[in-house]
């Protein structure tokens, strides 16, 4: 087995929706110098989601060439996801979303009710950064006041739930944090980030009356989703925007919890950095191109593509093409990686409370 040396490139693995797009720019197609390039076979089908970390991703560079996520992830162990892993699965499922009509209003399980429900999956928390928004865009998290289970069966049978949900605009660069049981939807017009548990257990409260491409009504999931869905869940939006100014950049501290935390690096320079002892870590491209290097060699970056820095890995660099931006994506010590160095930036601990969630 042939040591994890370098950053590792992984091809995304696309997803057809039926509230997706033809249409994925800025992130993907165009210049291919520039932007991931999007797969000749899914040209002209509507396209919702781009998994970053799924299980069938394929590595496209180093000792692990033409293999997927999952075989990898089986093979290496802790070598690749941190010597104190014990994970089965690539911990945190990254994604991007393009969205050209509503998705439907759902809600998904903590890790103790998906342990009761589905033997051997686990909950899912997720949040959502907003890459794009068009002038109208809007999301719906959390339940208005005075909503109760049975005005939200009432609703999702007959297609009327999003007039129960709180509605916000949605602003690029925003982050929105989306505990396990917040009811909520993503609207038209939206390209978001998302990192969430890696579990696809999703309840569907609501479609609309939507039909699948076989002419069925798809599936609903009212009363799995009913039991899980709290009625009072805390819409954590607005967040605090702790950004500073690096020797590359900008650095801004978006959010952590235990699943998951989540950064912004802007690059106007050389950026000189130093993989993680203990965890691997993810950088999404967001926008911009240039080359990431080691002492193992070199490869080009383009905005869309997807970066795995295994842990031990060392110093590395990331070398923009006039101006880059990344999500930088990993499960964190909280106190270690985000209250310490906001302390020292002086930052309220107020404000570094609306930021965590334990």
């Amino acid at each position: 087995m042939r040591k994890l040396e370098g950053p590792l490139q992984l091809a995304p693995v696309f997803k057809p929706r039926l509230w997706g797009r033809r249409d994925l720019a800025p992130l993907y197609g165009g210049n291919p110098r520039q932007v991931a390039v999007f797969p000749a076979s899914l040209q002209g089908q509507t396209i919702g989601e781009a998994w970053l970390t799924d299980d069938g991703a394929r590595f496209r560079n180093g000792p692990v060439t033409g293999r997927t996520l999952g075989e990898v992830v089986n093979e290496y162990g802790p070598d690749l996801l941190g010597p104190d892993s014990t994970a089965r699965r690539f911990p945190i499922l990254a994604k991007f979303i393009f969205t050209s009509a509503w998705l439907s209003v759902q809600v998904h399980p903590n890790d103790e009710q998906a342990r009761q429900h589905h033997s051997g999956e686990i909950g899912k928390t997720e949040m959502w950064y907003v890459a794009e928004a068009g002038r109208k865009a809007k999301y719906l998290l959390g339940l208005k006041p005075g909503a109760t289970v049975e005005t939200l069966r009432r609703a999702g049978r007959q297609g009327k739930s999003r007039r129960l949900l709180r509605s916000f605009r949605a602003k690029s660069g925003e982050a929105i944090f989306i505990p396990a049981g917040t009811v909520h939807a993503l609207g038209p017009g939206l390209i978001v980030f998302e990192a969430e548990q890696n579990s696809d257990i999703t309840y569907r409260l609501d479609d609309y009356g939507r039909r699948s491409a076989d002419g069925k009504p798809r599936p609903l999931h009212l009363e799995e989703g009913l039991k899980v869905a709290r009625l009072d869940a805390t819409a954590h939006r607005n967040l605090p925007r702790l950004e500073f100014r690096e020797p590359f950049g900008a650095r801004r501290y978006i959010l952590g919890s235990r699943f998951f935390a989540v950064e912004v690096l802007t690059l106007e320079r050389c950026a000189r950095l130093e993989s993680s002892h203990r965890r691997v870590e993810l950088l999404s491209v967001v926008s911009g191109s240039g080359r990431v290097e080691n002492a193992s060699g070199w490869l080009g970056f383009r905005t869309g593509e997807a970066w795995l820095i295994p842990p031990g890995m060392g110093s590395y660099r990331l070398f923009p093409r006039g101006r880059a931006q990344f999500l930088r994506c990993y499960v964190p010590d909280l106190d270690a990686d985000f209250r310490k160095p906001l302390l020292r930036r002086k930052v309220r601990t107020a404000d570094i409370a609306k930021v965590i969630f334990d």
